[in-house]
């Protein structure tokens, strides 16, 4: 039988415990969060390789975003990390496993050179053991894929293809990046316009929090009513295999995030 309890208040890499349970899961995953059963709710993304996060005002989408890259970074991946605010992602601009870029030229360059190393991947032919895991996290990624498509506009010629280059690299690697051993973490609805219908499916891990009740109805398709939102910091659900799991999710701030990776390099953990 299964015990409910109360979920934490907060969660933080400080609490007793918290760094053990982030060193025993393998290079592949990371912890989301605590749930109402006590136990870790945690992504593995060999076998859901992308996830989306989608929440409301304050919801705290951008401190997931870092905390689940930040664990994937201790883990030995590299992450490109595209954030059109400039400022959302500051703690990972300088680490030497992070490429961040923050406008939409620069964005735009930057998956059309995905594209580039995810062809270079699958020529190797499953041969990865030796290739770091490439994390690819954008943050408000609806609105960065309306960008994207403007600013192709602007330059597309005649022959070009009419969707944004940049755009198409990014469902390539929602369709096909498990096997280049290449993973998104998206922040947004990702269910107008922009990606299309079969990369938009491609989310096996969805968090949640503080959305309406549309957006559960469309993000997560699971009988019973929508859950009532929740203005405490943290308080996420998480969708997997057909169920969704209150959770407090584990928020990382910036120093900690970064932090998290330098430590252990330097074999302070």
């Amino acid at each position: 039988m299964t015990t409910t309890t109360a979920l934490p208040k907060l969660l933080r890499l400080t609490d007793p415990g918290v760094r053990e349970q982030l060193q025993a899961l393998p290079a592949s995953a990371a912890l989301i969060g605590i749930g109402t059963d006590g136990q870790a709710i945690a992504v593995d993304i060999d076998a859901a390789p992308h996830i989306l996060v989608c929440s409301g005002a304050g919801g705290g989408s951008t401190t997931i975003l870092r905390t689940l890259t930040a664990q994937f970074l201790h883990q030995g991946a590299h992450a490109l990390v595209l954030d059109t605010t400039r400022i959302s992602h500051l703690w990972a601009k300088d680490l030497p496993t992070v490429t961040h870029r923050g406008n939409v030229a620069g964005i735009h360059d930057a998956l059309v050179g995905l594209a580039s190393e995810f062809q270079r991947r699958i020529d190797l032919d499953g041969d990865l053991d030796d290739v770091p895991r490439l994390m690819v996290v954008i943050d408000r990624a609806d609105a960065t894929l309306r960008q994207l498509t403007r600013y192709w506009e602007t330059f597309r010629q005649e022959d070009d293809p009419k969707k944004s280059p940049a755009v198409a690299a990014l469902e390539d690697v929602l369709h096909e990046g498990r096997a280049a051993r290449i993973h998104v973490i998206y922040d947004g609805l990702a269910v107008a316009g922009g990606l299309d219908p079969g990369a938009r499916e491609q989310f096996s891990t969805v968090i949640l929090a503080r959305v309406s009740t549309g957006i559960w109805q469309r993000l997560a398709p699971i009988d019973g009513p929508a859950p009532k939102s929740s203005a405490h910091p943290g308080r996420v659900h998480v969708v997997q295999d057909g169920d969704a799991h209150p959770t407090q999710a584990l928020l990382m701030t910036d120093a900690e995030a970064a932090d998290w990776l330098t430590a252990t390099a330097a074999g302070e953990i």
